[in-house]
Protein backbone atom coordinates (compact mmCIF):
# COMPACT_ATOMS: atom_id res chain seq x y z
CA UNK A 1 0.00 0.00 0.00
CA UNK A 2 2.60 2.41 1.02
CA UNK A 3 4.36 1.82 -2.81
CA UNK A 4 1.14 2.13 -4.45
CA UNK A 5 0.82 5.49 -2.42
CA UNK A 6 4.07 6.50 -4.16
CA UNK A 7 2.83 5.61 -7.25
CA UNK A 8 -0.23 7.18 -7.26
CA UNK A 9 1.24 10.27 -6.17
CA UNK A 10 3.49 10.05 -8.95
CA UNK A 11 1.44 10.00 -11.26
CA UNK A 12 -0.98 12.53 -10.08
CA UNK A 13 2.80 14.47 -10.71
CA UNK A 14 3.14 13.18 -13.88
CA UNK A 15 -0.16 14.75 -15.09
CA UNK A 16 0.30 18.07 -13.34
CA UNK A 17 3.76 17.84 -15.82
CA UNK A 18 2.23 16.95 -18.55
CA UNK A 19 -0.34 19.95 -18.51
CA UNK A 20 2.96 22.25 -18.71
CA UNK A 21 4.60 19.74 -21.22
CA UNK A 22 1.34 19.97 -23.50
CA UNK A 23 2.61 22.55 -26.73
CA UNK A 24 0.10 23.57 -29.68
CA UNK A 25 0.08 20.71 -32.34
CA UNK A 26 -0.05 17.60 -30.08
CA UNK A 27 -1.56 14.98 -31.92
CA UNK A 28 -3.67 17.74 -33.36
CA UNK A 29 -5.95 18.05 -29.54
CA UNK A 30 -4.53 21.37 -28.22
CA UNK A 31 -6.21 24.60 -28.86
CA UNK A 32 -4.99 27.82 -28.51
CA UNK A 33 -6.50 30.26 -25.77
CA UNK A 34 -6.69 30.92 -21.93
CA UNK A 35 -9.38 32.13 -19.37
CA UNK A 36 -9.15 33.69 -16.24
CA UNK A 37 -12.00 31.19 -15.43
CA UNK A 38 -11.88 28.67 -12.37
CA UNK A 39 -14.52 26.61 -11.21
CA UNK A 40 -16.10 27.80 -7.78
CA UNK A 41 -14.99 26.65 -4.53
CA UNK A 42 -17.87 23.89 -3.81
CA UNK A 43 -18.04 22.57 -7.65
CA UNK A 44 -17.75 18.84 -6.95
CA UNK A 45 -14.43 17.62 -8.83
CA UNK A 46 -14.55 14.01 -8.93
CA UNK A 47 -13.66 10.35 -10.94
CA UNK A 48 -15.66 7.68 -11.53
CA UNK A 49 -16.17 3.66 -11.87
CA UNK A 50 -18.43 1.10 -11.96
CA UNK A 51 -18.83 -2.12 -9.76
CA UNK A 52 -18.69 -4.92 -12.68
CA UNK A 53 -16.08 -2.93 -14.24
CA UNK A 54 -13.58 -2.65 -11.62
CA UNK A 55 -14.87 -5.49 -8.64
CA UNK A 56 -14.33 -8.77 -9.84
CA UNK A 57 -14.46 -11.02 -7.01
CA UNK A 58 -17.77 -12.29 -9.06
CA UNK A 59 -18.21 -15.46 -7.05
CA UNK A 60 -17.15 -14.08 -3.56
CA UNK A 61 -18.45 -13.15 -0.77
CA UNK A 62 -21.85 -14.34 -1.20
CA UNK A 63 -22.48 -12.38 -4.54
CA UNK A 64 -24.67 -14.01 -6.74
CA UNK A 65 -24.26 -14.05 -10.47
CA UNK A 66 -25.36 -10.98 -12.84
CA UNK A 67 -26.46 -11.20 -16.16
CA UNK A 68 -23.16 -10.11 -17.36
CA UNK A 69 -21.73 -13.16 -15.53
CA UNK A 70 -23.85 -15.38 -17.01
CA UNK A 71 -23.68 -14.09 -20.44
CA UNK A 72 -20.24 -13.92 -20.82
CA UNK A 73 -19.10 -17.84 -18.72
CA UNK A 74 -21.74 -18.38 -21.70
CA UNK A 75 -20.26 -16.81 -24.52
CA UNK A 76 -16.43 -16.40 -24.25
CA UNK A 77 -16.14 -14.95 -28.08
CA UNK A 78 -18.43 -12.34 -26.99
CA UNK A 79 -16.00 -9.77 -26.00
CA UNK A 80 -13.11 -8.49 -28.27
CA UNK A 81 -10.30 -10.21 -26.47
CA UNK A 82 -12.07 -13.27 -24.56
CA UNK A 83 -12.43 -11.68 -21.19
CA UNK A 84 -14.91 -10.92 -19.00
CA UNK A 85 -15.41 -9.75 -15.08
CA UNK A 86 -14.66 -11.95 -13.04
CA UNK A 87 -11.00 -10.35 -11.91
CA UNK A 88 -11.34 -6.89 -13.74
CA UNK A 89 -9.57 -4.22 -11.52
CA UNK A 90 -9.52 -6.59 -8.26
CA UNK A 91 -11.20 -3.71 -6.46
CA UNK A 92 -13.04 -6.33 -4.15
CA UNK A 93 -9.84 -6.88 -2.33
CA UNK A 94 -7.63 -3.59 -3.12
CA UNK A 95 -10.76 -1.32 -2.77
CA UNK A 96 -8.50 0.43 -0.17
CA UNK A 97 -5.70 1.30 -2.80
CA UNK A 98 -8.32 2.45 -4.84
CA UNK A 99 -9.14 5.19 -2.24
CA UNK A 100 -5.51 5.94 -1.96
CA UNK A 101 -5.33 6.82 -6.12
CA UNK A 102 -8.52 9.26 -5.22
CA UNK A 103 -6.75 10.72 -2.59
CA UNK A 104 -3.78 11.37 -4.75
CA UNK A 105 -5.90 13.43 -7.52
CA UNK A 106 -7.00 15.91 -4.99
CA UNK A 107 -11.03 15.40 -5.31
CA UNK A 108 -13.41 15.13 -3.01
CA UNK A 109 -15.82 13.29 -4.90
CA UNK A 110 -15.65 9.44 -6.08
CA UNK A 111 -18.60 8.44 -8.22
CA UNK A 112 -19.43 4.42 -8.35
CA UNK A 113 -22.19 2.17 -8.10
CA UNK A 114 -23.55 -1.23 -6.08
CA UNK A 115 -23.56 -4.71 -7.35
CA UNK A 116 -26.90 -5.49 -7.38
CA UNK A 117 -25.99 -9.29 -6.96
CA UNK A 118 -23.71 -8.32 -4.41
CA UNK A 119 -26.13 -7.02 -2.48
CA UNK A 120 -29.46 -9.30 -3.52
CA UNK A 121 -27.98 -12.61 -4.43
CA UNK A 122 -31.55 -13.84 -5.87
CA UNK A 123 -32.39 -10.35 -7.21
CA UNK A 124 -34.78 -10.23 -4.74
CA UNK A 125 -35.06 -8.24 -0.91
CA UNK A 126 -36.17 -11.35 0.47
CA UNK A 127 -32.66 -12.59 1.07
CA UNK A 128 -29.75 -9.93 1.81
CA UNK A 129 -26.25 -10.87 1.41
CA UNK A 130 -24.23 -9.92 4.65
CA UNK A 131 -21.11 -10.26 3.87
CA UNK A 132 -21.91 -7.85 0.96
CA UNK A 133 -23.12 -5.34 2.96
CA UNK A 134 -20.29 -5.23 5.00
CA UNK A 135 -17.86 -4.89 1.96
CA UNK A 136 -20.16 -1.65 1.08
CA UNK A 137 -19.92 -0.19 4.25
CA UNK A 138 -16.58 -0.55 4.76
CA UNK A 139 -15.59 0.89 1.42
CA UNK A 140 -18.43 3.99 1.97
CA UNK A 141 -16.93 4.68 5.44
CA UNK A 142 -12.95 4.41 4.33
CA UNK A 143 -14.52 7.02 1.46
CA UNK A 144 -15.64 9.15 4.08
CA UNK A 145 -12.74 8.62 6.83
CA UNK A 146 -10.37 10.19 3.45
CA UNK A 147 -12.52 12.92 3.01
CA UNK A 148 -14.08 11.80 -0.04
CA UNK A 149 -18.07 11.88 -0.62
CA UNK A 150 -19.17 8.75 -2.28
CA UNK A 151 -21.62 9.14 -5.03
CA UNK A 152 -23.20 5.63 -5.58
CA UNK A 153 -25.22 4.85 -8.84
CA UNK A 154 -28.00 2.22 -7.70
CA UNK A 155 -28.25 0.30 -11.34
CA UNK A 156 -24.83 0.25 -13.49
CA UNK A 157 -26.25 -2.86 -15.78
CA UNK A 158 -25.11 -5.46 -14.12
CA UNK A 159 -29.02 -6.95 -13.34
CA UNK A 160 -29.05 -10.27 -11.56
CA UNK A 161 -29.44 -12.80 -13.45
CA UNK A 162 -32.98 -14.27 -11.72
CA UNK A 163 -34.43 -11.14 -13.14
CA UNK A 164 -32.98 -11.17 -16.46
CA UNK A 165 -34.35 -14.67 -16.68
CA UNK A 166 -38.03 -12.74 -15.85
CA UNK A 167 -37.35 -10.13 -19.12
CA UNK A 168 -35.41 -7.99 -17.66
CA UNK A 169 -36.23 -4.52 -18.10
CA UNK A 170 -38.87 -5.60 -20.81
CA UNK A 171 -40.79 -6.56 -18.04
CA UNK A 172 -42.70 -4.12 -15.96
CA UNK A 173 -42.45 -5.63 -12.86
CA UNK A 174 -39.14 -4.38 -12.47
CA UNK A 175 -39.69 -2.00 -11.83
CA UNK A 176 -41.24 -2.64 -8.04
CA UNK A 177 -38.20 -4.97 -8.16
CA UNK A 178 -35.62 -2.24 -8.64
CA UNK A 179 -37.74 -0.32 -6.06
CA UNK A 180 -37.17 -3.15 -3.48
CA UNK A 181 -33.24 -3.16 -3.96
CA UNK A 182 -33.38 0.72 -3.45
CA UNK A 183 -35.33 0.64 -0.22
CA UNK A 184 -32.76 -2.06 0.65
CA UNK A 185 -29.54 -0.09 -0.04
CA UNK A 186 -31.46 3.94 1.14
CA UNK A 187 -31.60 1.70 4.63
CA UNK A 188 -28.39 0.34 4.59
CA UNK A 189 -26.15 2.97 3.50
CA UNK A 190 -27.75 6.12 3.57
CA UNK A 191 -26.36 7.57 6.68
CA UNK A 192 -22.72 7.26 4.49
CA UNK A 193 -23.99 8.01 1.00
CA UNK A 194 -25.50 11.90 0.22
CA UNK A 195 -25.96 12.10 -3.44
CA UNK A 196 -27.37 8.69 -5.48
CA UNK A 197 -28.20 7.92 -8.97
CA UNK A 198 -30.50 5.65 -9.77
CA UNK A 199 -29.64 4.13 -13.63
CA UNK A 200 -26.80 4.82 -16.07
CA UNK A 201 -27.78 5.59 -19.54
CA UNK A 202 -30.82 4.49 -20.35
CA UNK A 203 -30.34 4.92 -23.94
CA UNK A 204 -27.16 2.85 -23.93
CA UNK A 205 -28.32 0.21 -21.96
CA UNK A 206 -31.89 -0.50 -23.74
CA UNK A 207 -30.49 0.56 -27.08
CA UNK A 208 -27.11 -1.89 -27.34
CA UNK A 209 -28.49 -4.24 -25.11
CA UNK A 210 -32.45 -4.76 -26.04
CA UNK A 211 -32.15 -3.34 -29.14
CA UNK A 212 -29.17 -4.27 -30.27
CA UNK A 213 -26.97 -7.19 -29.71
CA UNK A 214 -23.82 -5.06 -28.70
CA UNK A 215 -24.09 -5.30 -24.79
CA UNK A 216 -25.76 -8.27 -22.80
CA UNK A 217 -28.51 -9.11 -22.57
CA UNK A 218 -28.18 -8.75 -26.51
CA UNK A 219 -31.96 -9.10 -27.13
CA UNK A 220 -31.95 -7.78 -30.46
CA UNK A 221 -35.56 -7.25 -30.83
CA UNK A 222 -34.94 -3.73 -32.52
CA UNK A 223 -37.48 -0.90 -32.24
CA UNK A 224 -40.04 -2.86 -29.41
CA UNK A 225 -37.60 -4.11 -26.55
CA UNK A 226 -35.48 -0.80 -26.62
CA UNK A 227 -38.79 1.41 -26.15
CA UNK A 228 -40.10 -1.07 -23.70
CA UNK A 229 -36.75 -1.40 -21.62
CA UNK A 230 -36.19 2.55 -21.53
CA UNK A 231 -40.24 3.11 -20.39
CA UNK A 232 -40.01 0.67 -17.85
CA UNK A 233 -36.33 2.36 -16.23
CA UNK A 234 -38.02 5.71 -16.53
CA UNK A 235 -40.98 4.50 -14.27
CA UNK A 236 -38.46 2.19 -12.19
CA UNK A 237 -36.65 5.72 -11.49
CA UNK A 238 -39.37 8.03 -10.78
CA UNK A 239 -40.84 5.20 -8.21
CA UNK A 240 -37.70 5.07 -6.46
CA UNK A 241 -37.18 8.93 -6.47
CA UNK A 242 -40.34 9.14 -4.80
CA UNK A 243 -39.33 6.29 -2.42
CA UNK A 244 -36.47 8.48 -1.31
CA UNK A 245 -38.28 11.59 -1.51
CA UNK A 246 -40.92 10.29 1.50
CA UNK A 247 -39.42 8.13 2.97
CA UNK A 248 -35.20 8.58 3.64
CA UNK A 249 -34.76 12.05 2.85
CA UNK A 250 -36.75 13.93 5.56
CA UNK A 251 -33.90 12.29 8.34
CA UNK A 252 -31.02 11.44 5.43
CA UNK A 253 -31.01 14.78 3.85
CA UNK A 254 -29.87 13.83 0.55
CA UNK A 255 -30.32 13.89 -3.44
CA UNK A 256 -31.29 11.79 -6.03
CA UNK A 257 -31.05 12.46 -9.51
CA UNK A 258 -30.48 10.11 -13.31
CA UNK A 259 -27.77 9.90 -15.52
CA UNK A 260 -28.75 10.07 -18.94
CA UNK A 261 -25.71 9.81 -21.86
CA UNK A 262 -25.53 11.64 -24.58
CA UNK A 263 -23.39 12.92 -28.09
CA UNK A 264 -23.82 16.42 -29.15
CA UNK A 265 -25.18 16.36 -32.41
CA UNK A 266 -24.04 18.79 -35.21
CA UNK A 267 -25.94 19.65 -38.67
CA UNK A 268 -23.22 18.60 -41.25
CA UNK A 269 -24.43 21.44 -43.56
CA UNK A 270 -25.82 24.21 -41.06
CA UNK A 271 -26.96 25.55 -44.42
CA UNK A 272 -29.55 23.06 -44.94
CA UNK A 273 -32.84 22.57 -43.11
CA UNK A 274 -32.75 18.60 -43.49
CA UNK A 275 -29.51 18.80 -41.62
CA UNK A 276 -30.32 21.31 -38.93
CA UNK A 277 -33.82 19.06 -38.42
CA UNK A 278 -31.61 16.02 -38.50
CA UNK A 279 -29.64 17.16 -35.84
CA UNK A 280 -32.63 18.29 -33.56
CA UNK A 281 -34.43 15.28 -34.08
CA UNK A 282 -31.87 12.46 -33.24
CA UNK A 283 -31.33 14.93 -29.75
CA UNK A 284 -34.55 14.80 -29.28
CA UNK A 285 -34.93 10.92 -29.67
CA UNK A 286 -32.23 10.06 -27.99
CA UNK A 287 -31.73 12.50 -24.90
CA UNK A 288 -35.07 14.49 -25.06
CA UNK A 289 -36.97 11.14 -24.99
CA UNK A 290 -35.44 10.29 -21.31
CA UNK A 291 -34.82 13.98 -20.30
CA UNK A 292 -38.25 15.23 -21.49
CA UNK A 293 -40.79 13.35 -18.85
CA UNK A 294 -38.58 14.16 -16.15
CA UNK A 295 -37.26 17.36 -16.61
CA UNK A 296 -39.87 19.75 -18.46
CA UNK A 297 -42.30 21.44 -17.50
CA UNK A 298 -44.87 19.09 -19.37
CA UNK A 299 -43.47 16.01 -18.79
CA UNK A 300 -44.41 12.77 -21.21
CA UNK A 301 -42.34 11.86 -23.97
CA UNK A 302 -41.61 15.00 -26.67
CA UNK A 303 -44.49 15.68 -29.25
CA UNK A 304 -41.92 14.88 -31.95
CA UNK A 305 -40.52 11.90 -30.31
CA UNK A 306 -44.42 10.33 -30.19
CA UNK A 307 -45.45 11.66 -33.30
CA UNK A 308 -42.77 10.23 -35.64
CA UNK A 309 -42.67 6.91 -33.17
CA UNK A 310 -46.46 6.53 -33.74
CA UNK A 311 -46.80 7.49 -37.43
CA UNK A 312 -43.74 5.04 -38.27
CA UNK A 313 -45.50 2.38 -36.27
CA UNK A 314 -48.36 2.54 -38.12
CA UNK A 315 -46.84 2.79 -41.34
CA UNK A 316 -44.82 -0.71 -40.67
CA UNK A 317 -48.51 -2.38 -39.83
CA UNK A 318 -48.08 -2.28 -36.00
CA UNK A 319 -51.90 -2.03 -34.45
CA UNK A 320 -50.34 -0.04 -31.66
CA UNK A 321 -47.15 2.68 -31.16
CA UNK A 322 -44.25 0.40 -30.83
CA UNK A 323 -43.55 3.20 -28.05
CA UNK A 324 -45.43 3.05 -24.73
CA UNK A 325 -47.86 5.28 -23.54
CA UNK A 326 -47.73 6.87 -19.86
CA UNK A 327 -50.89 7.04 -18.42
CA UNK A 328 -52.15 10.66 -16.87
CA UNK A 329 -50.67 9.31 -13.50
CA UNK A 330 -47.46 8.26 -14.66
CA UNK A 331 -46.83 11.35 -16.54
CA UNK A 332 -47.84 12.99 -12.76
CA UNK A 333 -45.24 10.65 -10.72
CA UNK A 334 -42.43 11.10 -13.54
CA UNK A 335 -42.31 14.39 -13.99
CA UNK A 336 -39.42 16.31 -11.87
CA UNK A 337 -38.76 13.11 -10.05
CA UNK A 338 -34.73 14.18 -9.93
CA UNK A 339 -32.86 16.63 -7.88
CA UNK A 340 -30.33 16.67 -10.57
CA UNK A 341 -29.74 16.19 -14.46
CA UNK A 342 -26.73 13.75 -14.56
CA UNK A 343 -24.77 14.10 -18.01
CA UNK A 344 -22.24 11.42 -19.43
CA UNK A 345 -20.83 13.11 -22.42
CA UNK A 346 -17.57 11.86 -24.66
CA UNK A 347 -18.05 13.63 -28.16
CA UNK A 348 -19.57 14.64 -30.99
CA UNK A 349 -21.07 13.72 -34.35
CA UNK A 350 -22.28 15.39 -37.55
CA UNK A 351 -25.51 14.83 -38.36
CA UNK A 352 -27.27 14.72 -41.97
CA UNK A 353 -30.99 13.44 -43.46
CA UNK A 354 -30.96 9.86 -44.17
CA UNK A 355 -33.94 7.31 -44.78
CA UNK A 356 -32.03 3.97 -44.45
CA UNK A 357 -27.80 2.95 -43.79
CA UNK A 358 -26.07 0.06 -43.74
CA UNK A 359 -26.95 -1.88 -40.83
CA UNK A 360 -30.16 -0.55 -40.11
CA UNK A 361 -33.54 -2.63 -38.67
CA UNK A 362 -36.73 -2.00 -39.91
CA UNK A 363 -38.26 -1.12 -37.86
CA UNK A 364 -35.44 -0.16 -34.81
CA UNK A 365 -34.21 2.88 -33.03
CA UNK A 366 -31.76 3.50 -35.93
CA UNK A 367 -34.56 3.85 -38.63
CA UNK A 368 -36.92 5.84 -36.56
CA UNK A 369 -33.95 8.67 -35.96
CA UNK A 370 -33.78 8.80 -39.49
CA UNK A 371 -30.10 10.65 -39.84
CA UNK A 372 -26.93 9.58 -40.84
CA UNK A 373 -23.40 10.32 -38.63
CA UNK A 374 -20.95 10.96 -39.15
CA UNK A 375 -17.38 12.92 -37.77
CA UNK A 376 -15.45 15.45 -38.96
CA UNK A 377 -11.92 14.12 -40.60
CA UNK A 378 -9.80 16.27 -38.67
CA UNK A 379 -11.04 15.87 -35.02
CA UNK A 380 -8.83 13.51 -33.67
CA UNK A 381 -9.60 9.95 -32.60
CA UNK A 382 -6.97 8.57 -30.50
CA UNK A 383 -8.67 5.19 -29.29
CA UNK A 384 -12.38 4.34 -29.41
CA UNK A 385 -13.15 4.90 -33.41
CA UNK A 386 -16.93 6.68 -31.64
CA UNK A 387 -15.01 8.75 -29.25
CA UNK A 388 -13.51 12.14 -31.61
CA UNK A 389 -12.66 15.07 -30.02
CA UNK A 390 -14.85 17.78 -31.07
CA UNK A 391 -14.64 19.84 -27.40
CA UNK A 392 -16.57 22.72 -28.30
CA UNK A 393 -19.56 19.73 -28.94
CA UNK A 394 -19.60 19.67 -24.85
CA UNK A 395 -20.35 23.44 -24.29
CA UNK A 396 -23.03 22.93 -26.83
CA UNK A 397 -24.67 20.22 -25.58
CA UNK A 398 -25.06 21.83 -22.01
CA UNK A 399 -26.99 24.79 -23.70
CA UNK A 400 -29.28 22.63 -25.57
CA UNK A 401 -29.95 21.10 -22.53
CA UNK A 402 -30.17 24.21 -20.88
CA UNK A 403 -32.43 25.45 -23.39
CA UNK A 404 -34.83 22.69 -23.25
CA UNK A 405 -35.38 22.35 -19.52
CA UNK A 406 -34.19 25.27 -17.71
CA UNK A 407 -31.62 26.20 -14.77
CA UNK A 408 -34.15 25.43 -11.71
CA UNK A 409 -32.40 21.27 -11.70
CA UNK A 410 -28.60 21.91 -11.46
CA UNK A 411 -26.31 19.45 -14.27
CA UNK A 412 -23.81 17.13 -12.72
CA UNK A 413 -21.09 15.86 -15.91
CA UNK A 414 -21.27 12.44 -13.90
CA UNK A 415 -18.75 10.82 -16.88
CA UNK A 416 -16.44 12.77 -19.40
CA UNK A 417 -13.30 11.13 -20.46
CA UNK A 418 -10.87 9.80 -23.40
CA UNK A 419 -10.33 6.29 -24.32
CA UNK A 420 -6.72 5.13 -25.74
CA UNK A 421 -4.42 2.19 -26.20
CA UNK A 422 -2.80 2.42 -22.99
CA UNK A 423 0.62 3.56 -21.81
CA UNK A 424 2.12 6.00 -19.55
CA UNK A 425 2.55 8.86 -21.45
CA UNK A 426 -1.27 10.20 -22.26
CA UNK A 427 -0.94 13.62 -23.71
CA UNK A 428 -4.08 13.24 -25.80
CA UNK A 429 -6.00 12.31 -22.18
CA UNK A 430 -4.69 15.33 -20.66
CA UNK A 431 -4.86 17.29 -23.60
CA UNK A 432 -8.50 16.10 -23.37
CA UNK A 433 -9.26 17.12 -19.99
CA UNK A 434 -7.96 20.68 -20.47
CA UNK A 435 -10.16 21.21 -23.68
CA UNK A 436 -13.26 20.12 -22.75
CA UNK A 437 -13.25 21.48 -19.08
CA UNK A 438 -12.39 24.60 -20.91
CA UNK A 439 -15.51 24.42 -22.61
CA UNK A 440 -16.86 23.48 -19.34
CA UNK A 441 -16.00 26.75 -17.65
CA UNK A 442 -17.53 28.84 -21.34
CA UNK A 443 -20.55 27.00 -20.48
CA UNK A 444 -20.63 28.08 -16.82
CA UNK A 445 -19.48 31.42 -16.74
CA UNK A 446 -20.37 32.78 -20.30
CA UNK A 447 -23.68 31.02 -20.97
CA UNK A 448 -25.13 30.38 -17.53
CA UNK A 449 -25.08 26.73 -17.35
CA UNK A 450 -25.71 25.59 -14.00
CA UNK A 451 -23.82 22.55 -13.98
CA UNK A 452 -22.44 21.98 -10.11
CA UNK A 453 -20.24 18.96 -10.90
CA UNK A 454 -17.76 16.94 -13.19
CA UNK A 455 -16.39 13.77 -12.96
CA UNK A 456 -13.69 12.04 -14.62
CA UNK A 457 -14.11 8.56 -16.68
CA UNK A 458 -12.86 6.77 -15.55
CA UNK A 459 -9.82 6.28 -12.12
CA UNK A 460 -8.33 3.05 -13.82
CA UNK A 461 -8.48 0.90 -16.58
CA UNK A 462 -10.88 -0.74 -16.57
CA UNK A 463 -13.71 -3.51 -18.17
CA UNK A 464 -14.87 -2.13 -20.80
CA UNK A 465 -17.95 -3.88 -21.69
CA UNK A 466 -17.46 -5.82 -25.10
CA UNK A 467 -14.40 -4.18 -25.69
CA UNK A 468 -12.97 -6.02 -22.88
CA UNK A 469 -9.43 -4.71 -21.89
CA UNK A 470 -8.68 -3.61 -25.69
Amino acid sequence: MQSLSCVAQSGALLASISLLLITNGVNGLVTSGLSNYSFPDNFMLGVATAAFQIEGAWNEGGKGESMWDTFLHKNPDFTLDRSNGDVAADSYHKYKQDIIMVQSLGVKYYRLSISWPRILPKGTDNYINKEGVRYYRRLFKELRKAKINPVVTLFHWDLPTPLMDLGGWSNPKMADFFVDYARVAFTLFGDLVKIWTTINEIHIHCYQGYGRDYFVPAIKFSGVADYLCSHNMLLGHAKVYHLYDKKFKPRQKGKVGLTLDAFHADPKDPTKADDREAAERYLQMTLGIYAHPIYSEKGDYPELVRERIDNMSISQGFARSRLPVFTPQEVEMVRGSSDFFGLNHYSTFLMSLSRMEDGWSVPSMDHDIGVKMEHDPTWPTPGSDWLAVYPEGFRKILNWITKQYGTKVPIIVTENGLSDFGGLNDYDRVSYYNNYMSQLLLAIHEDKCNVIGYFAWTLMDDFEWKDGFT
